[in-house]
């Protein structure tokens, strides 16, 4: 992939799309395609072919999707599983038809089966049911790594599939309705903080920003605390603690791992510049996970640390960064999701490349980008 080298970034306003798209200005690439939801509906088959027609892109990375947490997974059945199929149907057929070089396709590690082995590997995939919350995303993420997969085997193209863990960064979702866990637990006790401290400045400046359904900084302060306090922030005198409860779904146990959005940027552009479909299935075979005489399958990579903390401790992780003198509620009645999710980064370290930000140091320049969005 070269500096001039025509490449299109669907789904470049989101988490992984612009961290990518920063990942390939730094190194100085200038011909870099982008579209807007409202410029191009991806999920529109005309609209997708003459795009493809028209600009002829040679590297593409699909990072395009519909995202969101436990409750809008959960929520939205329907729409992760037809929206994410079609986002995918559209640009990579298009790729093949066009003849792009070389697609990167972005799925995520809740492919794998709710009570996968730990750490999960690549060979993991298919060998039992997934977790039902999310159940339909995944297996949209699981039809698009197998359509990459199957039109590199009959059509001989270059498509390579990533499984990233689960993400955080600039850029990242806020809203406390479909937010991932780790921004939604940044926001929750920067408003629980605030809300200990009586900060209404704070307050109101946080809900300009980023509104919580139709409540604003320009709202009552009556329907603030409304609001808050059904997202989980508030204040009980008379449950014997004078202190701003911040209450988190789930018994605190489950496990997750998390990757720094830029580290994930650079894996993906290490991949496009030095990985070919063919480097994957030699690392396969290789580890012994795939010999010559089986079929090929399960060709995709995991991105992650391969490294994971509970939830309970991620909330006081972010707590204590905060500095926030607020107590934590763990809601056992809400459902944890997969308890354990570890993905083992093998394949990938041996193709060259591993992480570099560490956790605490992420949630530090996470919630530095939550109050000075501008500044990266």
């Amino acid at each position: 992939m070269q500096k001039e080298s025509k490449i299109f970034i669907a789904g470049h306003q989101g988490l992984v799309g612009s961290a990518i798209k920063r990942n390939l200005e730094k190194r100085g690439h200038t011909n870099i395609i982008t579209r807007t939801r409202e410029e191009l509906d991806l999920t529109e088959a005309d609209a997708v072919n003459a795009f493809f027609s028209n600009e002829k892109p040679t590297y593409v990375f699909l990072a395009a999707a519909k995202v969101g947490g436990i409750v809008a997974n959960n929520k939205y059945r329907a729409d992760f599983i037809y929206e994410n199929l079609m986002i995918q149907n559209q640009v990579i057929h298009q790729s093949y038809i066009h003849n792009v070089k070389k697609l990167l396709f972005l799925g995520s590690t809740c492919i794998y089966p709710k009570d996968c082995p730990q750490p999960m590997i690549e060979e993991n995939l298919l060998t039992g049911p997934l977790e039902f919350t999310n159940e339909p995303y995944a297996i949209a993420k699981i039809a698009g790594l197998k359509m990459c997969e199957s039109y590199n085997i009959q059509y001989g193209t270059n498509f390579i599939s990533v499984m990233p863990t689960n993400l955080y960064g600039p850029n990242d979702n806020f809203n406390l309705e479909t937010s991932h866990v780790l921004p939604a637990l940044i926001r929750k006790i920067h408003l629980g903080k605030a809300l200990q401290e009586e900060n209404w400045e704070v307050i109101r400046e946080d809900l300009d920003q980023r509104p919580l359904e139709t409540i604003s900084g320009q709202s009552t302060q009556e329907e603030i605390y409304t609001v808050l306090r059904k997202y989980g922030v508030y204040r009980e005198p008379s449950a014997g603690s004078q202190n701003v409860r911040v209450k988190i779904w789930g018994t605190g146990n489950a496990m997750r791992e998390f990757l720094w959005s830029e580290d994930m940027a650079e894996a993906c552009v290490f991949i496009m510049k030095n990985v070919n479909f063919q480097d994957v299935i030699s690392i396969a075979r290789k580890s012994g996970s795939s010999t010559f005489d089986e079929p090929l399958r399960n060709t995709h990579l995991n991105i992650g640390t391969g490294k994971d903390i509970s939830i309970k401790e991620l909330a006081y992780l972010v707590k204590n960064t905060l500095a926030a003198e607020i107590d934590l509620l763990f809601d056992v009645k809400k459902p944890d999701g997969t308890m354990k999710k570890l993905t083992d980064p093998a394949k990938l370290h041996q193709l060259g490349w591993k992480h570099k930000i560490e956790l605490e140091e992420g949630v530090k320049k996470l919630y530095k980008w939550y109050l000075m969005p501008d500044v990266l």
